[in-house]
């Protein structure tokens, strides 16, 4: 079977924006696989944490020339390029590695233990995919009533106040199907034995997972299509998250384009 050169697997998503309803269904089950951290009052958007996060952008044409479009954002998990360079500025200046991108899987992981809770990670993070844990977690979260601590998941580990945390494509889920094919005495993971909450919770089904070197794979089969994008690709980060979206100005707009620069939507881009 046909690798690409640099990882064992590397495994990424593929977006489709023009499925994505804005719905928010990929952030709640997001928080509720990952014992994300709700607070009683989210209005201080500085101090929450959301993993998955939807913004909301619209082409900035008046009435009845507006379009809107639903961006869901993981983390990027951003690549090398292939010699040994790291292009993911989260590893690039964590002083205390506890940021690594694993070259068997091509996933950007956040050792909790090592942490040390600089930030420089989410300064340098251009996609504000990393948040800063200000709370002690559910072990004195108040708005949970007794017994409500059985709600969480026994794979992912709460984090403790003072790190950051973000996104991890559902890491537990690999090693639980890993464990699955070692049992069956397989080494190669079925395409569906291993997706991410989000992608498994999409009713659009507008989120597609799976391993980018595998050319049997969906994923790499759609990011050969003509409309995928990717997020600020100018910065050269290599994301492995993906979008697909068949309007003009998404794509610019992805690109950090200013809105003088987009060409005016004629009914040809729609």
């Amino acid at each position: 079977m046909e690798k690409r050169e640099g990882h064992d697997n590397k495994y990424g998503m593929v977006i489709d924006l023009d499925k994505c309803t804005g719905c928010g269904t990929c952030m709640v089950a997001c928080a509720a696989e990952n014992n994300v951290t709700v607070r009683a009052d989210e209005s201080d958007k500085e101090r929450s944490i959301a993993w998955m996060q939807l913004y909301k952008i619209d082409n900035g044409r008046p009435f009845p020339d507006t379009e809107v479009c639903y961006f869901p954002r993981p983390c990027m998990h951003c690549d090398e390029d292939g010699r040994g360079g790291h292009h993911s500025p989260c590893v690039s200046v964590c002083v205390a590695t506890a940021t690594e991108l694993d070259p068997h899987t091509g996933i950007v992981s956040q050792i909790y233990a090592r942490c040390i809770g600089c930030r420089y990670c989410q300064a340098a993070c251009p996609y504000h995919a990393r948040y800063f844990n200000w709370w002690d977690g559910y072990s004195s979260f108040k708005p949970f009533s007794k017994g409500m601590e059985r709600s969480l998941s026994p794979e992912v580990s709460p984090r403790m106040r003072g790190v950051i945390e973000k996104c991890t494509f559902c890491h537990h889920r690999l090693m639980r199907a890993k464990t699955k094919a070692y049992a069956e005495n397989r080494r190669d993971l079925r395409e569906y034995e291993y997706i991410t909450a989000c992608t498994e919770a999409c009713p659009a089904r507008a989120i597609t997972f799976g391993d980018l070197n595998n050319p049997d794979h969906m994923v790499s089969r759609l990011i050969k299509n003509k409309n995928t994008f990717r997020l600020l690709e100018k910065l050269n980060t290599q994301p492995k998250v993906y979008y697909i979206s068949s309007k003009e100005w998404v794509r610019k707009l992805a690109d950090n384009y200013l809105p003088d620069q987009i060409k005016p939507v004629s009914g040809n881009d729609i």
